[in-house]
């Protein structure tokens, strides 16, 4: 594991869901940077090991294989979508002092900026898709940059001046009371939205916001060996925000399933029928697999349930190679024989086999 998610929020690895969440509260409050003796980067680790064992899907997944599946092979980053429902308290008064922890903003140059809209879409692949990987391209209605404007919200040829509410800095000093206590919190100025100028015109297409509703086409690669219900994030792409920084697009993938083949972690499990007469003697068969038609030696003496393994034929994993296709014999007994198939059998009868 990359990280020790228990070691950083000191707790045990049974610890009960209560637990967790009371172990985050006394740290969070102890490291938040808007207190004295804060420290960004230890708040910072304790919000990720609190996004992943706060989680029951993102724990089982971290204890199970040391990450936090996104489809890129690693935890995930950043902590939109954030659920307060879990602390059982109003945190409504909290989103400009946790920032993009709670889905609020990010923080930059030591102050929060406002942050869009998370986007979530489901995306169906096929069975092989999700083995070898896939590009798919989508068209998204949102909240965009105004390209009119770049974003900035100016009519062409229009003059800026600072912004009468915060004197052009962007931002303005508000005391905020919490369960956590008081604090002076540093917060974006409504009026210019951070950016200390306001424009003497506006731009008409977007009416001075700098967003504007519209259609974009996005490309998504979706990476060899996703699982089904895995979520790949794509950073900056959900929606725009005025003054702000636009959210993530979270793509959650949904596998078909397949007529031959399941899946076993990385390795591809098949079963095939194997008449008796080849199960005794021996044959050389030709199968169709994901990678098109190989050859298969079957050993003499093969039993009902025998697994031959076809090494580097599997699913990709994420640092390169692949698992193995294993293929389960299914030994055919006949149920009706011709007089000369019940006098061979006979014979092999009377020489105990």
């Amino acid at each position: 594991m990359d990280k020790d998610y228990y070691k950083i929020l000191g707790i045990n690895k049974g610890s009960s869901k209560e637990e967790i969440k009371k172990a985050y509260r006394k740290l969070a409050h102890k490291y938040h940077p808007d207190k004295v003796n804060g420290n960004e980067n230890e708040f910072k680790e304790i919000n990720e090991a609190y996004y992943v064992l706060g989680n029951e899907k993102r724990r089982s997944e971290y204890d199970r294989y040391g990450r936090v599946f996104n489809g890129a092979g690693g935890a995930q980053e950043g902590f939109g979508g954030f659920d307060f429902s879990g602390f059982g308290a109003d945190f409504s008064d909290l989103g400009d002092l946790f920032g993009d922890f709670f889905g609020g903003g990010t923080r930059q140059n030591n102050f929060y900026k406002q942050r869009g809209r998370d986007i979530s879409i489901d995306l169906d692949l096929s069975f092989e898709e999700s083995v070898f990987g896939a590009k798919r391209k989508i068209l998204l209605s949102k909240l965009g940059v105004c390209e009119d404007c770049s974003g900035e919200g100016v009519a062409p040829g229009a003059e800026l001046k600072n912004c009468s509410v915060c004197g052009g800095s962007g931002r303005v000093r508000e005391t905020k009371r919490s369960i956590f206590g008081t604090f002076t919190a540093v917060q974006t100025c409504t009026n210019c939205k951070g950016k200390g100028k306001i424009p003497t015109k506006k731009c008409k297409k977007c009416g001075g916001e700098g967003i504007v509703k519209k259609q974009e086409e996005i490309s998504i690669a979706v990476p060899a060996g996703i699982y089904d219900g895995e979520a790949i994030k794509m950073t900056s792409k959900g929606e725009a925000k005025s003054g702000g920084v636009s959210g993530d697009l979270y793509v959650k993938i949904h596998v078909k399933p397949h007529e031959v083949f399941k899946r076993e972690g990385n390795n591809l499990i098949m079963e095939l029928n194997v008449p008796l007469s080849e199960a005794l003697l021996g044959e050389e068969r030709k199968i169709i697999t994901l990678d098109g038609a190989l050859k298969i030696k079957i050993p003499a003496g093969v039993n009902y349930g025998d697994v031959l393994r076809m090494k580097g034929k599997g699913i990709a994993y994420p640092e390169g190679g692949r698992g193995d296709l294993l293929v389960k014999i299914l030994v055919k007994i006949p149920k009706n024989l011709s007089r000369k198939s019940k006098k061979l059998i006979e014979e092999l009868k009377r020489e105990g086999i």
